[in-house]
């Protein structure tokens, strides 16, 4: 990675093993896509209203060339993202297949199906 990792906490306090949690996952990153330029990562906490949980929401913006790599991760979808570890690690496994799709279709390796015959024979 070209640029540090950015990790921004929101409506909660930073928490160090969660960064250190966060930088090693990114840091693996490389090995799916070594043109990677930038990674924000946005770890965010439900407000106090809601009655159900404290599902976490972790957002991560890669920065490759040509594009950004967007992934949102979103708490009351799945009751485990009351795990803040949970959430982070679910978050990195879409990027991760998000980043491994990129890297498929600038190296053309995408399947391509065969178009439907125009006429009669």
């Amino acid at each position: 990675m070209q640029l540090p990792v950015q990790v921004t906490f929101k409506n909660m306090e930073a928490a160090p093993a969660v960064e250190a949690k966060i930088r090693e996952k990114a840091a693996k990153l490389d090995r799916f896509y070594d043109r990677i330029m930038g990674c924000h990562v946005v770890v965010e906490a439900p407000h106090r209203h809601h009655r159900k949980g404290r599902a976490y929401r972790v957002r991560i913006v890669l920065t490759v060339p040509g594009r950004d790599v967007e992934v949102t991760r979103e708490g009351p979808e799945n009751p485990a993202h009351a795990d803040i570890l949970v959430a982070v690690r679910d978050a990195f496994d879409a990027a991760k297949r998000r980043l491994q799709d990129h890297a498929r279709a600038l190296r053309g390796q995408v399947k391509v199906h065969e178009a439907p015959a125009h006429g009669r024979i």
